[in-house]
Parts: C-alpha cells; sequence; structure tokens
C-alpha cells in the first residue's frame, strides 16, 4: 500500500469512528463554539495556570442568532500560556470574520496592536459564509493581495505588495513547503488564513520558493470543546457539485484527546467554456492538551482533476497594444488540456511548557506531490485575437521534508520584560520532472476554434534538482511600562544550497552553497490603550546566483539576494472596529549585465522599489452591521535597470490602486438573514517591463444573502448561502506579473450551499 493509499484509509477510518462515537442526540452539537481564547501575550513570568474565561474575547464576538440557545462548555483546568502555539487561537474580532491576533513565525502568537507588521487573520466562519473554492477566493478580499494565474489553472500564485508568492511560501500551521504548488486544496479542513503583508526573513526564514512578499499560514480545524458534525452541500455553475463532511470529538475527563475529519468532493462543470474539475480532499486532526504538553498530527490527502485548463496567454511583441477582452466565458484553448494528480502531507507538532516562564517546541513533516499537466500556453499574435500555442506534458514529483524546533521565554530584569526566541528550520526538497512537446495549435480569443486531440507521450521522470534551507534565528522583544513600548531586534542565520541535474545523463550539472545574516527591527509604542504606533525595518532573501560561462565573472558565486523593508503604521482599536494604515518602502536587487570586453559583467546593482500605503478596516460598524476590507496605494518603480532603458518606468503587473471592500447587514425585519456585497477594483498596470501594453482597470461586483433558521427535524441550525460573484459579468483582463503575460477574469458566477447540524 502507497503513501496516498495509507492516508486515505486513515482519514476514512477516523471519520467511521467518529461517527459512531458522536452522539447526535446531544443539543451541544447545535453550537459552534471554540476551544477557550487563550492569551496571546504573557505577561510575566508569574503566569498562572487556572482557566477564567476570556472576558474580551466574549466583549469582541459579534452576537449571533442561532437557531438553538448555546449551551454552556465546561472549562478544562488549564490554559495554553502566551506563549504556546500548538493547538492555541487567538480570539476572533467583533464580527467573527477575522481574528484578534496571528501567529508570527519565530515570534508566536501576537494580538493586533501587538504585531509590527501589516497582517490579517481570516477566520473558518468568514471562509464559510463567503464560499470560497480556493485561497485565491479568500486573498481576493484583502487590498493588498492579488493573483498572478487564474482560478483553474491548476495551481495558485499570490501577489503580495506587487511582488509574487508561490504555494511554498503558504505554511501548515507555521511549517513551510507542505502544501505544494498544484492545487493543493485543503481550504475546507482550515481554521484561520493568517496573512502577513511584506518582507518577513526573520519570523520564518528564505522561502523555499524564493517569495520575499509576505507569508501566508493556514492553521488546522482542532477538535472543539463540544461534539461537531456538519455536512455542507454546495453548487457552483454551470455544474459544479460538491459535498463535505466535517466531524469532531474530543475524549477525556478534561477533554484531553481530540479526533477532528475533513473530507470534500466537488465535481462537473465550471463557469467558463468546456472546463470541468473534480477535487477530493481528507484531512484528519489528532491533538493532545495536558496541563505542560501539547501534541498534534495532521494527515493531508488531496486528488484532483481538471480538463479545459485555463491559461496565461502572452502578448506578440509585435501588437500595437491589448486587444479588447473577449466574453468571459469564452476557451480558447484545446479542450484536452487538463491537469491531474495528487498530494500527501503529513505533520507532528510538540510544545512543552519546562517551566512557567520556558517553553520548547518541534516537529516535522513531509509532503509527497505527483502532477501531470497538458499545458499550452496561447501567444495572442495580432489584433484580430488569433493565438498559436506549442501543447507540452510536463509531469513533475515534489517530496518535501521540514523539521523545526525552538524556545520561547519569558524573562524579567528589572522593569524591562524580554521575549526571548529561538528556533531552528530545516527544509529540504527533491523535484523529478519530464517534458514532451506537442504539435502547435491554433485559435482565436473573441471564436474559439476546436483543436484535435493529440496523444503526446509522457517522458521517463528523471531527478531534476535538490535544495536545501537551513536557518537559525534568534529574537528578543523587550518591553516597559506595561508593554506600552515593546522593541524587538533580532537576527536569522540562513543556509541555502542547491544541486541541478542533467536530464540528459542523470550527473549533476550545477550546484551552489551559500549563506547570509538577515537582521531585523521593530518598534511598538502605544500612546494609549488602543492604539498602537510601529515600525520596522525587516530583510527578505532570495537564492543567489552562480555565474555561467557567458560572463567575464563566470563562476561567481552571489549569496543570497537581500531584499529591504522599511516600514511603519497605525492601529486603533475602537472597541468592535478597528483601523489601520500602513507605509512602506521595498528594494529588492535585480540581476543585470555590464557592458565589459570580451565578455559582460553579471551583476545584482539592479533594482525593483516598492512603495506604498495600505488602508485596512474590520469589525462591526453597529451591532449587525459588518465591514472588511480597504484600500492599497502603490508606486512600483525599476531603478538601475539594464543600461538604464526603463529607469523610471512602473514595475510590470502591478496596479497604482486596489480595492476590496465588503460588507454584512443582518436585517431586522427578517430573523437569521444576512445580506452581503463586495466591491473589488484594480487599476490599471503595464503588462511589460517597457510599458507599452496597459492593461486597464477593472471593476468587480459580488452580491450575496445567507439565511439561518432552526431545522424542523432536530431544532439544530441550517444555513443556506447564495451569492453572485462578478454580478455584471464584466469582461477584463488581468496580469500575470511576468513579461507580457495577462490572463481573462473569471464570468458571473452562481454559488449556493447549505450546511446542515446534527
Amino acid at each position: 500500500m502507497n503513501v496516498n493509499n495509507l492516508a486515505r484509509t486513515v482519514c476514512l477510518g477516523a471519520v467511521s469512528y467518529l461517527a459512531l462515537s458522536i452522539d447526535l442526540a446531544s443539543p451541544a452539537l447545535a453550537q459552534s463554539t471554540v476551544l477557550p481564547a487563550v492569551t496571546v501575550d504573557s505577561p510575566s513570568r508569574q503566569s498562572t495556570r487556572r482557566v477564567t474565561p476570556s472576558r474580551r474575547a466574549s466583549a469582541n464576538r459579534a452576537p449571533r442568532r442561532a437557531a438553538a440557545p448555546l449551551q454552556p462548555t465546561t472549562p478544562v483546568p488549564y490554559i495554553v500560556p502566551g506563549r504556546g502555539t500548538v493547538g492555541a487561537l487567538t480570539p476572533s474580532y467583533a464580527g467573527g470574520q477575522v481574528a484578534s491576533g496571528g501567529q508570527l513565525g519565530l515570534l508566536g502568537n501576537r494580538g493586533v496592536l501587538d504585531t509590527p507588521f501589516n497582517q490579517t487573520t481570516y477566520t473558518r466562519e468568514f471562509v464559510e459564509n463567503t464560499q470560497a473554492r480556493t485561497l485565491a477566493d479568500v486573498l481576493v478580499s484583502d487590498p493588498a493581495v492579488g493573483s498572478a494565474l487564474p482560478r483553474n489553472i491548476g495551481r495558485e500564485q499570490p501577489v503580495i505588495r506587487g511582488f509574487l508568492l508561490g504555494n511554498s511560501s503558504v505554511g501548515f500551521n507555521g511549517y513551510f513547503g507542505l502544501i505544494g504548488n498544484n492545487n493543493f486544496n485543503v481550504l475546507d479542513a482550515v481554521e484561520r488564513v493568517e496573512v502577513i503583508k511584506g518582507l518577513n526573513g526573520l519570523l520564518n526564514g528564505q522561502s523555499p520558493d524564493d517569495s520575499v512578499s509576505g507569508a501566508i499560514n493556514l492553521v488546522m480545524k482542532r477538535a472543539r470543546n463540544e461534539p461537531i458534525a456538519e455536512l455542507t452541500t454546495s453548487f457552483a455553475s454551470r455544474g459544479q457539485g460538491g459535498v463535505h463532511l466535517d466531524v469532531g470529538q474530543r475524549y477525556g475527563e478534561h477533554n484531553e484527546y481530540g479526533i477532528r475529519y475533513n473530507g470534500s468532493y466537488r465535481d462537473g462543470k465550471t463557469e467558463v467554456d468546456n472546463q470541468s474539475l473534480r477535487d477530493e480532499s481528507h484531512a484528519l486532526a489528532l491533538d493532545y492538551r495536558g496541563e505542560r504538553v501539547r501534541v498534534s498530527a495532521d494527515i493531508l490527502y488531496n486528488q484532483f482533476e481538471g480538463s479545459g485548463l485555463s491559461a496565461r496567454n502572452t502578448l506578440a511583441t509585435t501588437l500595437p497594444g491589448v486587444p479588447a477582452a473577449p466574453s468571459p466565458t469564452n476557451f480558447w484553448n484545446p479542450s484536452w488540456t487538463g491537469i491531474k494528480g495528487e498530494n500527501t502531507a503529513a505533520l507532528f507538532q510538540a510544545e512543552v511548557d519546562v517551566t512557567d516562564w520556558l517553553t520548547i517546541y518541534g516537529g516535522g513533516g513531509f509532503f509527497d506531490n505527483a502532477i501531470t499537466p497538458i499545458i499550452s500556453n496561447p501567444t495572442i499574435i495580432n489584433a484580430r485575437g488569433d493565438t498559436t500555442a506549442s501543447p507540452f506534458v510536463n509531469r513533475q514529483d515534489r517530496h518535501n521534508h521540514t523539521e523545526q524546533a525552538g524556545f520561547r521565554a519569558t524573562v524579567e530584569t528589572g522593569p524591562v520584560l524580554h521575549e526571548i526566541n529561538f528556533n531552528t528550520t530545516m527544509w529540504s526538497n527533491q523535484i523529478d520532472g519530464s517534458r514532451t512537446n506537442g504539435t502547435p495549435v491554433t485559435s482565436n480569443i473573441y471564436n474559439p476554434t476546436p483543436s484535435p486531440f493529440q496523444a503526446i507521450p509522457l517522458a521517463a521522470v528523471v531527478k531534476a534538482n535538490t535544495s536545501s534551507l537551513n536557518s537559525y534565528g534568534i529574537a528578543d522583544t523587550m518591553s516597559v511600562w506595561n508593554k506600552r513600548i515593546q522593541f524587538t531586534m533580532g537576527i536569522r542565520r540562513q543556509e541555502v544550497a542547491s544541486e541541478a541535474f542533467s536530464a540528459v545523463t542523470g550527473a549533476a550539472a550545477s550546484g551552489y552553497d551559500s549563506a547570509a545574516w538577515s537582521p531585523a527591527y521593530t518598534l511598538i509604542i502605544k500612546p494609549l490603550e488602543n492604539v498602537s504606533v510601529y515600525a520596522n525595518y525587516i530583510e527578505g532573501l532570495q537564492m543567489g546566483t552562480i555565474v555561467d560561462t557567458t560572463f567575464q565573472n563566470s563562476g561567481q558565486v552571489f549569496p543570497p539576494y537581500k531584499s529591504v523593508q522599511h516600514e511603519m503604521g497605525v492601529k486603533v482599536d475602537w472597541g468592535r472596529f478597528t483601523t489601520t494604515v500602513a507605509a512602506y518602502d521595498i528594494s529588492q536587487p535585480a540581476q543585470i549585465s555590464l557592458p565589459n570586453t570580451p565578455l559582460p559583467i553579471f551583476s545584482i546593482d539592479g533594482l525593483n522599489r516598492n512603495r506604498g500605503v495600505e488602508i485596512n478596516t474590520f469589525g462591526e460598524l453597529t451591532p449587525g452591521w459588518r465591514l472588511l476590507g480597504g484600500a492599497s496605494f502603490m508606486d512600483a518603480r525599476q531603478e538601475r535597470t539594464q543600461n538604464g532603458t526603463n529607469d523610471g518606468k512602473r514595475a510590470l503587473g502591478i496596479p497604482d490602486v486596489q480595492v476590496s471592500l465588503g460588507t454584512e447587514w443582518d436585517t431586522p425585519f427578517v430573523n437569521g438573514l444576512t445580506l452581503t456585497g463586495r466591491a473589488i477594483h484594480f487599476g490599471d498596470a503595464y503588462a511589460d517591463a517597457a510599458n507599452r501594453f496597459l492593461i486597464p482597470n477593472w471593476t468587480r461586483f459580488d452580491l450575496g444573502a445567507r439565511y439561518t433558521f432552526a431545522s424542523p427535524w432536530n431544532g439544530k441550525p441550517i444555513t443556506l448561502r447564495f451569492a453572485v460573484e462578478n454580478v455584471a459579468n464584466s469582461a477584463f483582463w488581468m496580469t500575470s506579473s511576468s513579461d507580457r503575460q495577462i490572463y481573462l477574469g473569471a464570468p458571473r458566477t452562481y454559488l449556493a450551499s447549505t450546511t446542515f447540524r446534527f
């Protein structure tokens, strides 16, 4: 039995056990209570172990209309200290759409006002109520985040502050490289989606795929204090049906042991012509929470297959400009393009409170991914919309391993409180692959023409490359006056190694081994208890280069490239409503060629500079009226370009303004009915570095409603949800942050779902 079948067997066995063990007659199943709120910032080393329900969490939690009265939850005889992160969630903020804090990698859990970065943490409730099917569906609500790829291309690639973020930069309970690059849909098993905007080298180390723009961390669901049994059925136009099962239970005298299973299946046609997708996911979460020990284990399995793969389109250099966008449902790729694959991941974590002031932690996991896409990326060759493409089959297998260990300590020295954090991270991977080209095909973006099927043979898979990232980070947060002033200084040592192999002989063809130090400094000042002013200096790292033989300095090894961020901001918590403003300046090195005789000199003296302002808001303006989103304004310029050709021109693919603002209103005239709306706007952007191809700005409106009522069979809540994305069915191009590449925005899409509680 291979590892994927084993993962599926374990998950299905667990859900069978849960189905037999949960008492479906228990009225407590109607609840949606979570684990007791944790203290996210331990005030001193003399912390107590007694449990007291979090008054702040209760005050901040949005009032809910429940179909059945909530039952009191029996508290456990201990709480997770502020230093803990395993199974520890910061409380939900007013309105329930976001949390009042989140994980900051090396620095552990932090509240919003004690976070010297711009971070937003989206809750499970928000993910479910927006009927998000992919990570991009969640991130579209963040005005500082875009997407470099269309929805159904087989993988996701967010863009944060103008820089690409690969899927290997999406964390899994704080561990990176376990989610994968291709269509690993585990959103139904996610409790929180944590988004850090900006560089984070000290917090998480170098990204496995060289991303510097930020970090996204997915916090998996855990069994709650009360049993849960929910079934959700869903539909998305034009015929994508789905079902999601979520069951969980805790056992033991104090509910020490927990088990939770999430399984989902979706299949059918998508909103785009000649396109279909099937996706099956299983997630099993086990955990133990003792008085001083917390342990968790997660097993994830995902299998997917799609036909009619969406594509990025390249603009030919001979085009006079960007052609008008066609109908948003058009699909001009061959219908026999597609993708199939499977993902398996597992993670084990443990955390021990050695003393009242010291917590040690560690864990490790693996990720296996195998995908086989048939890809056809068209080039638009004239203003009539004619395209040409060269299809190919590309097999890729990934095998990742990651480990992490460290400690968090709280120490007092006179009036100064020190929060000392240390960790070491280790990540390694091997990529095997093959590629076979097919015969060129033609079509038209306005009048797609079918292409004859091609049976492209798949070549044998060979080892392509291996790489490893090992790091050691330490930080000390010093605070005085009851944390009204906090100063953090830290540094991380990053070691990078990689080796590429010949596809013909299998022998090592090139290798890289280097290291770098990346410091960081942050400052928080709270002039008032509800106001936080912060500033940070932090670096991000990307793998360096071994100069090839086409340059005079052939063989020179460049250490990891250092991007630098300066940021400052203000956060104000008005009680049930929070506003934040952040201004940043990011400089990223760029590769250029310096003229020389007889060969040019390779250099990284080029520079990309992104400066911007972000305005965010979340919470309840008044009881029953919630607001989430904001605006981002960016001036992204190219500096010190090749021969100065593009100096001062806008960076490709980055809009000058981006707005995402959503609202929810609990209607007073129908108890349990909530109306929703969202507006998304992207300013114009250039699809090329020379600023010849301008992508026009676009705006999308989404509308929806949900209704919660008591089931006539068991009195438990039933929630109906309905939404329409891109209500006007607007046609628009989106940029992909790669030279002259664009893709078509999604058409009008209908979403419906029903959640039953048992």
